[in-house]
């Protein structure tokens, strides 16, 4: 078990996955939920703060402190994506995230995606120094995948768990898809409606989904990748239907691929015509004209005058 747990991986994923997070995190900010900036326009009687951020406790949240963790935040984030102070860095952007979505959730809805990618951000500290590209291989760096991976699957199986908890099998044969196909649906949703019982069927193989995910830890390498891209095809039709993106929970579950493998500045760097960081150099060709001459032999004496 430990064995598994600990299974060596590439420093280069690490650096790979490292700076995807974090600049995700920025991304994040800006893009997924600048809207937990107006959270402190309400009234503050309003704030339930979940119950890690009673047990600590934390502060009832004001503009100058919401400012204060979103600045220091986005500049922690583009620092770490650079691999640099590994330690302080992200020890640093887990705590400030973590305080951001505990004003983020506390206002009366909670969402599950962002469990695995909670998980992802306060192992990284604990990865290692890594560089990109680099192929030595790191136990440490494979533990803190691996506590990704199952964080992402536990996303999944625990989801099923509340279904059956809150609905049973009512969930599944209920109209939780057309419920939200009629809130916010697409057209491409609207025109999967209209086939009789689909959603139903749809329902069930939702539940199988989530209950049958731990299985990806048990299959080989390359039907594993297969079974990760299904997850992501999973996603992408949850977008194009219903419009949920689960974005922080896809950051986290690269840390089921080999990410060593994608170098965008090596990319650019050959599109360009310039080598990669560290690749020799072909030394240059001598000119035929520097070339050194050596000296014609001395003539012999003919074969006729010794005749």
């Amino acid at each position: 078990m430990t064995a598994w747990l600990t299974e060596a991986v590439p420093r280069g994923r690490i650096a790979a996955f490292r700076t995807l997070v974090y600049l995700f995190v920025a991304a994040d900010l800006v893009i997924f939920t600048p809207w937990v900036r107006t959270r402190v326009d309400v009234p503050g009687d309003l704030y339930q703060p979940l119950l890690v951020g009673r047990l600590l406790p934390l502060p009832t949240p004001t503009p100058a402190l919401v400012g204060v963790v979103f600045w220091a935040l986005l500049v922690t984030a583009l620092l770490a994506a650079t691999g640099r102070a590994h330690r302080l860095l992200g020890w640093t952007v887990f705590a400030l995230y973590f305080e951001w979505m505990i004003v983020a959730m506390s206002y009366g809805k909670v969402d599950h995606d962002r469990f695995a990618f909670l998980v992802a951000l306060a192992v990284l500290p604990t990865a290692g120094r890594a560089r990109h590209g680099d192929p030595t291989r790191t136990e440490a760096g494979g533990w803190a995948l691996r506590v990704t991976q199952i964080s992402v699957i536990c996303t999944y199986f625990l989801a099923a768990w509340a279904k059956f908890r809150f609905g049973g099998l009512d969930w599944a044969n209920g109209s939780v898809l057309a419920r939200a196909i009629i809130r916010r649906g697409t057209d491409l949703a609207d025109l999967i409606a209209q086939v009789p019982h689909l959603l139903i069927v749809a329902q069930f193989g939702i539940l199988a989904f989530e209950l049958l995910s731990p299985l990806v830890f048990v299959l080989p390498s390359r039907w594993r990748t297969m079974t990760v891209g299904f997850f992501y095809s999973f996603h992408l039709v949850t977008v194009a239907t219903i419009t949920i993106s689960f974005a922080p929970h896809l950051v986290a579950m690269t840390s089921f691929l080999a990410l060593e493998k994608v170098r965008p500045v090596v990319f650019v760097r050959r599109l360009l015509g310039r080598p990669p960081p560290g690749a020799p150099t072909s030394p240059v060709p001598a000119s035929p004209a520097a070339a050194p001459v050596s000296p014609a032999p001395a003539p012999g004496p003919s074969p006729t005058a010794n005749a």
